[in-house]
């Protein structure tokens, strides 16, 4: 994993080569020197992050079919009205 720093400045100009890099590990962006944000691809986010899908962002995926979705049945019983 590489990690890349550039100045904001620098980000500004370059930010299609700042994105490039952020598939390669994570790009230190400075203010005046100082590490002030951290721009990474989204897939490492998610490593992070361990983020779940929803089951409809999951289902509008590519190779949705692959994934296993197996609920358990539902049981629906009628209560009887309350009679206050």
């Amino acid at each position: 994993m590489a990690i890349t720093t550039i100045s904001s400045r620098e980000f500004n100009q370059q930010a299609s080569e700042a994105k490039r890099a952020a598939n390669n590990g994570p790009v230190f962006i400075t203010d005046r020197g100082r590490p002030a944000h951290v721009l990474m691809s989204f897939e490492e986010y998610q490593r992070l992050t361990k983020q779940r899908r929803n089951i409809a962002d999951a289902l509008a995926m590519p190779d949705s079919a692959d994934i296993e979705f197996d609920p358990p049945p539902m049981r629906i019983e009628i209560q009887p009205a309350d009679l206050a």
